[in-house]
């Protein structure tokens, strides 16, 4: 099962107390997921089950009209589909009025203003435009979030609806679709809990805490590696200005404190100077070999430099 499934799984389970608070979650739903014909005919198609059940559950226990369910297979995607169908009946142009789908100069494009005026009641509205078009990708990659609706109005209104929220998100026009996104960790756990997908919200939270910390360990690893290759390097460059100066003059043409240090790197070509420094008698501080180390390279560089004017 996808995360967007989990979510919508756990989302259907969520019982609104009040009954404004369902009208609103209703409302998405049909909004984003129905179609209205002539005679106040309700079609709302959905993919997932228990948003099936969510949409007859509210359609009954609101308004008690009659629906008709089908199902059907999809050949294409081997997946199911559900039709819910609201018949003509007696209450029904109310129903679809009370719901903010039909205003008094034909249908409603934005949000009906009175069914968010209510915080709870907004965050119902946003609950239901998820389990309608919403999609959230699999918190082990990319955080992405997403609402699908079919016109800019209501899409501008879902965006204000979360920036009223804190959870900042854009709409763009996708083919025949408005999309409202965001991106991020932090918005898509404030909607989570927004809307009440708690369980969602925490295993979201653990997936992110747990690549948290599987990045910081690969960039410090990162960095460790990154710094021993340096160190390797500017090893074998020491160890090669010693034996230029070994071969071209001989060890005694160094002072005595730089010939202990160039025997020490022959030696230990392959340690820090750090440890070059303790490995020294006396003891020397990393300070103290990285002073000797540039003067041996410094040597070097002149006398290579005699060389080639000669």
């Amino acid at each position: 099962m996808s995360f967007t499934a989990e979510v919508k799984d756990e989302l259907s389970r969520v019982m609104p107390e009040h009954v404004s608070c369902r009208k609103a979650e209703l409302s998405a739903l049909i909004r984003i997921q129905g179609r209205l014909s002539g005679s106040y005919r309700l079609e709302i198609i959905t993919e997932t089950a228990p948003v099936a059940r969510v949409i007859v559950r509210l359609l009954h226990d609101i308004y008690q009209l009659k629906t008709e369910i089908t199902t059907r297979r999809s050949v294409l995607h081997r997946t199911y589909n559900y039709q819910i169908t609201v018949p003509a009946q007696t209450g029904a142009e109310e129903a679809i009025r009370d719901l903010g789908i039909l205003s008094q100069t034909g249908l409603e494009l934005g949000i009906d203003p009175r069914l968010v005026r209510k915080s709870c009641c907004a965050a119902s509205y946003l609950r239901g435009a998820f389990l309608g078009g919403g999609f959230i990708s699999n918190p082990t990659g990319d955080f992405h979030f997403e609402l699908t609706c079919g016109h800019e109005a209501l899409a501008n209104g879902l965006v204000a609806l979360l920036s009223k929220a804190s959870i900042p998100a854009r709409s763009i026009r996708r083919r025949s679709n408005w999309i409202v996104y965001s991106k991020g960790a932090e918005p898509i756990l404030d909607f989570l809990a927004l809307v009440g997908a708690h369980n969602s919200m925490l295993k979201m939270e653990s997936v992110r805490v747990t690549k948290s910390v599987r990045n910081d360990v690969n960039r410090r690893l990162n960095a460790e590696m990154a710094n021993q290759a340096k160190s390797i390097d500017a090893a074998l460059e020491q160890v090669r200005a010693i034996r230029l100066l070994v071969e071209g003059r001989g060890i005694e043409s160094l002072p005595p404190a730089l010939q202990e240090l160039a025997l020490l790197r022959l030696s230990h070509p392959d340690v820090s100077l750090r440890e070059l420094g303790e490995i020294a008698c006396p003891p020397l501080s990393k300070s103290a070999v990285y002073h000797r180390v540039r003067r041996i390279e410094a040597i070097a560089r002149t006398y290579l430099a005699d060389t080639e004017d000669q």
